[in-house]
């Protein structure tokens, strides 16, 4: 009975190993061990203050060779496994020497459960320079990256809070920061608008920093305010001169081009504007005319002469043409429409037109008894003989009542071109 028992008992535990290996076959066919690879570009600087003392920072070598992480476990394991498990560190503590460049720090790698001895990094150690630490004070300059207000809305005024910045880095980062800019997005607004933002930082040679050299600076956000003015279209412009003329001569008339022009403005500036009329007048200093005997033109910039809380709305051009007309005592000016002038000898199979819808005649009264002339005591004419297909600038003969003598010769630009038919191919 005993020896039955015994052979039973070697049985069983025979059948046991042999379960065991079957179940390690199948385990090992089903979810065999393996390994996976990694490209680690995210290392843990640990323990920087311990070169902070020293007024240094760490920089990673640009020659750094890849960091690859390799796990050893079973496959099912693997399969769940992803880059954002894995953490890779390199203590700054651990450095072999601080005095070497670059400075090689170990990295230790981690992975959940995954046991330290089933993990490979290569290469073991992080390329480090150390660099100086410095802290400079920047401006920092608001842009609205090209979006642009509702329509009737312009820019007033653009603010950054705080206006300049500290920013703490290398020093081979500091010296090639150029200017700090901060973007606040305005499209369609219709009031004013104020966002948080990250600067951006562009190098002396006109580039953004990269992502990696801006995780090297210390830089704080910024709160960036956009003021939103309205637009008044139709302001006026008036404008005055001062001095005399030559004597014998007189002032016919100042007018600016253009005469009026489009503003954008607080709502107080809008006000005061309104008070005057919607004008702006520009003072005599703009146009001394003293002792001149012909008439003198001055370009000025209009902005100049807005008052507070208004600004030209951003399409506008800023130059303003102040035109004062000094003529004989006596004199005054006379316009023609173009289209009354009588065109003698047009060549034949030609079409005349002119460059301006009317001409300017100044003409003089030999007698304070006379009255001014009007455009129907003028005759004009111009003579086109032996003239072919082209652009001409041509005397204009004028004819005027007897008591009258013109001031000044009288020209008018004139273009020659063949009539076209229907019928002619392109």
């Amino acid at each position: 009975m005993k020896k039955k028992i015994g052979n039973n008992l070697s049985l069983k535990i025979l059948s046991l190993a042999i379960a065991i290996l079957v179940w390690l076959l199948v385990v090992n066919i089903n979810n065999p061990i393996s390994t996976k690879s990694f490209i680690v570009s995210d290392v843990e600087l640990l323990n920087e203050a311990y070169i902070d003392a020293d007024g240094k920072m760490c920089m990673q070598d640009e020659e750094q060779v890849p960091i690859r992480v390799t796990i050893k476990a079973q496959r099912k394991i693997l399969d769940r496994i992803s880059l954002n498990d894995i953490r890779a560190v390199a203590d700054l503590q651990q450095a072999v020497s601080l005095k070497t460049d670059p400075v090689m720090v170990p990295i230790t790698v981690s992975c959940g459960q995954i046991s330290a001895d089933n993990i490979e990094v290569s290469p073991q150690n992080m390329s480090l320079h150390l660099e100086d630490k410095d802290t400079q004070e920047f401006v920092v300059n608001v842009n609205t990256n090209n979006t642009k207000p509702d329509r009737g809305y312009e820019i007033g005024a653009l603010t950054s809070n705080p206006e300049k910045i500290k920013i703490t880095g290398p020093v081979s980062l500091i010296n090639k920061i150029d200017k700090v800019n901060a973007s606040i997005d305005v499209d369609g607004a219709t009031e004013d608008v104020t966002q948080e933002t990250d600067v951006k930082i562009i190098d002396k040679n006109g580039e953004e920093f990269t992502d990696t050299d801006m995780g090297y600076l210390n830089v704080s956000k910024v709160y960036v305010t956009a003021k939103l003015w309205k637009v008044q279209s139709n302001v006026r412009i008036s404008a005055e001169y001062s001095g005399t003329p030559a004597a014998g001569y007189q002032v016919e008339s100042i007018m600016t081009t253009p005469n009026v022009i489009s503003i954008a403005g607080s709502e107080d500036a809008l006000a005061a504007l309104k008070e005057q009329n919607n004008t702006i007048w520009l003072p005599g200093s703009v146009a001394d005319i003293s002792d001149r005997n012909s008439d003198f033109e001055e370009k000025i910039n209009i902005s100049d002469y807005l008052p507070d809380g208004l600004k030209l709305t951003s399409d506008s051009s800023e130059d303003v043409f102040v035109r004062v007309n000094i003529l004989p005592e006596g004199s005054n000016v006379c316009e023609v429409p173009t289209k009354n002038i009588i065109v003698n000898d047009s060549p034949e199979g030609m079409q005349v037109s002119f460059d301006t819808a009317k001409i300017e005649i100044r003409v003089k009264k030999t007698s304070d008894d006379l009255a001014d002339l009007t455009e129907g005591d003028i005759k004009a004419s111009i003579d086109l003989k032996g003239m072919s297909e082209g652009s001409y600038e041509v005397p204009v003969s004028i004819e005027i009542p007897k008591g009258y003598e013109l001031v000044d010769e009288v020209t008018t630009g004139v273009e020659i071109s063949k009539i076209s038919t229907a019928d002619e191919s392109n």
